[in-house]
């Protein structure tokens, strides 16, 4: 395979457990509510599929136990931001510390000596794989990655402006209050959100675990559930362009691997801040303006209503 062909198969690989926890913040965020919290589902996920996968020698049960994880970290977020209405930011940043040092304690207990944990082989897809260049990156990829890109793809249509369902988020995610008034239920709304984020970013930590490296290091993730937060504002709240710019974080953070080989000589330093680079510039606004949903972290309260 050319250099090329290598920098586009590392590339798409690193962007799909981003472009899944994306897909689900950028609905959350659509509605209101921003979930910093990304990295530590997605930690969490991973390793609760890496102990599951390991304990029953089976990689489905390991996603299983991911989504469960993920989903239990977007219970915390969910229940701090919306029915607590606690300030965003400050328990996101929380919820990712308490993942990290619970799952870095978890991993020094389970997994010492480094064990290898049961995970998804790769899978080809007849003649597709063989186009050059782009083949191997899109249609070798393994089941949770097809399967991942596959739920990105769906979250991202229906979460459109023509759908009934992504007017709604967008209604919400504008004017809570208005939306309430309308009848639209926001608390309900911005609960499923969050939770659809936890069971993204848990399938995200699966991937990392199972997919990737078949393995749970500490702090598997690196920061790719900020990046992954990151696309959302990079794609300026829009789902194409937010899965777009999770492609392009995963090519940055191929290129560290590939650069040798395209004849790209940098210190390793630089290649590997390179994609947080790239994210600083994305959020400063270099990139072009952006304009967030007008009630995003700003926490709901119903209106009194006159009988």
């Amino acid at each position: 395979m050319s250099a090329v062909g290598e920098l586009l198969d590392g590339g798409v690989r690193l962007a799909i457990p981003l472009a899944m926890a994306s897909a689900g913040e950028l609905v959350s965020e659509r509605a209101g509510v921003l979930n910093l919290s990304v990295e530590g589902m997605m930690l969490t996920g991973a390793f609760a599929g890496a102990v599951g996968a390991h304990s029953s020698g089976s990689a489905v049960v390991g996603v299983l136990c991911a989504l469960v994880a993920g989903l239990l970290v977007a219970v915390i977020q969910a229940v701090s931001s919306v029915t607590l209405r606690a300030d965003q930011i400050v328990t996101g940043v929380a919820a990712n510390a308490l993942a990290l040092g619970a799952t870095t304690y978890g991993s020094r207990l389970y997994f010492t000596g480094g064990r290898e944990v049961p995970g998804f082989d790769r899978l080809e897809i007849p003649v597709l794989h063989e186009i050059p260049l782009l083949g191997r990156a899109l249609f070798d990829q393994t089941l949770l990655g097809y399967a991942g890109i596959g739920l990105a793809v769906l979250l991202a249509v229906l979460c459109s402006h023509r759908t009934g369902w992504g007017l709604a988020l967008s209604a919400i995610g504008e004017d809570a209050v208005t939306a309430d008034r309308s009848g639209l239920p926001v608390n309900l709304f911005r609960y499923a959100t969050v939770l659809l984020t936890g069971v993204m970013s848990g399938l995200a930590g699966a991937h990392l675990a199972l997919a990737d490296v078949h393995a749970f290091t500490d702090n598997l993730t690196a920061g790719a559930g900020y990046l992954a937060v990151v696309a959302v504002i990079a794609g300026k709240w829009r789902a194409w362009p937010t899965l777009l710019a999770c492609l392009f974080f995963g090519l940055a953070q191929a290129l560290q691997f590939a650069a040798p080989a395209l004849g790209v000589h940098l210190p390793t330093a630089v290649l590997v801040m390179s994609p947080y680079l790239l994210a600083v510039l994305a959020v400063s606004g270099l990139v072009g303006a952006s304009r967030s949903p007008a009630a995003l972290t700003l926490p709901f309260r119903r209106e009194a209503r006159a009988r």
